[in-house]
């Protein structure tokens, strides 16, 4: 394995769409949501330690969740494990462990990517990863990973690149946001947009230097604790000024502001199980489309919808369509697959009282 291959695995986020299931205090990157015996941390540190030394693999979350981390990837030391002691969004975990791995290896090429998606065929992401470590190491640029488009999705940005460049790692034109369903069947249409499923490829060097660049105010916050860093006075120096930093993503802070980033469409399957429904579209299903996670169920005139419980609970189902059905200890969330983007809301009303 290369030694200057680095990782950092995102994994703070809440997933409050699959609320019951994921909350605050267990987020659904350390559920095992797909059936598969490993929970989505396990299978995205596996899928990376394939290309990646392990020990140069970090895992970015909230202190929250440090000993669900420890617990769940026994291979990992703490020192892997950077904290974020404020939610910030991406941009600032991102420089903050960067200038960390800046001082390991100077000369290191990282990946960014989140511990909760699905990848099928782990052998074309690892083909297509080293493809675009390789592109890095050799040039200054800001890679991504686009995903090819296979339904006009209103719920991703989106990546454009010139049709007319004939490259297979090609030239990023625009990043674009959310678009409304008009506007993301005239994406597919033009065949030269691309899924952004938030996976970066980039050297140390090129990403430190944007940052400098375009965000000159969070770069010099975080390299004026840069002599702490991995040493015992990081923790404190971090937990003082981390919060002081702007609250951006990545995309916002940097990749739509830079010209050096290029984009290579993936040959792997991929989807970010960002709801009940993006799960069903993955799991096995019975003739009428009844999707069913550890329960076992009694179905009549019932289709296309997910039934998800604790293990070997019964469930009866009759005469229920496009509906998610979930049991979670003292929760029942019974709600139509067509309003799932409403959920979180009422997580917070039920946390609330």
């Amino acid at each position: 394995m290369n030694n200057n291959y680095y990782a950092v695995l995102m994994a703070g986020g809440v997933g409050s769409r699959f609320w019951p299931v994921s909350t605050a205090q267990f987020p659904k990157q350390f559920h095992d949501m797909l059936g598969t015996g490993e929970t989505l941390i396990q299978k995205t540190f596996g899928r990376l330690s394939k290309l990646i030394p392990q020990e140069n693999i970090l895992i970015l979350t909230n202190e929250l969740y440090n000993d669900l981390v420890l617990q769940q990837l026994p291979q990992v030391k703490q020192e892997q494990v950077v904290l974020e002691p404020a939610m910030r969004n991406t941009a600032p975990c991102i420089l903050y462990a960067s200038l960390k791995i800046k001082k390991m290896n100077p000369d290191a090429v990282m990946v960014v990517a989140p511990s909760d998606h699905w990848i099928e065929d782990e052998d074309a992401f690892t083909a297509d990863l080293q493809q675009a470590f390789q592109f890095a190491e050799k040039q200054d640029v800001l890679m991504t990973l686009g995903i090819q488009p296979t339904f006009p999705n209103t719920g991703y940005g989106y990546i454009e690149y010139n049709k007319a460049d004939t490259e297979v790692i090609k030239k990023v034109s625009h990043f674009r946001e959310k678009p409304d369903y008009e506007t993301a069947k005239t994406f597919l249409q033009s065949g030269n947009f691309l899924w952004n499923a938030g996976i970066f490829i980039w050297s140390i060097k090129s990403i430190t230097a944007a940052f400098e660049k375009f965000q000159p105010i969070m770069y010099t916050l975080f390299d004026y604790g840069y002599d702490h860093y991995n040493l015992p006075g990081e923790k404190t120096y971090i937990n003082e000024n981390y919060i002081k930093s702007a609250n951006i993503s990545i995309d916002y802070a940097v990749m739509e502001n830079a010209d050096n980033v290029y984009v290579l469409p993936a040959s792997f399957d991929w989807n970010d199980l960002g709801t009940w429904g993006s799960l069903h579209d993955k799991l096995n299903k019975d003739v009428y489309n009844n999707t069913v996670v550890n329960a076992q169920v009694y179905i009549e005139n019932a289709t296309n919808n997910i039934i998800r419980t604790d293990k070997e609970k019964i469930v009866v189902v009759d005469g229920l369509n496009d509906y998610i059905v979930v049991d979670k200890e003292n929760i029942l969330l019974i709600y139509p697959k067509e309003k799932e983007q409403e959920i979180k809301k009422f997580a917070e009303i039920v946390i609330k009282h």
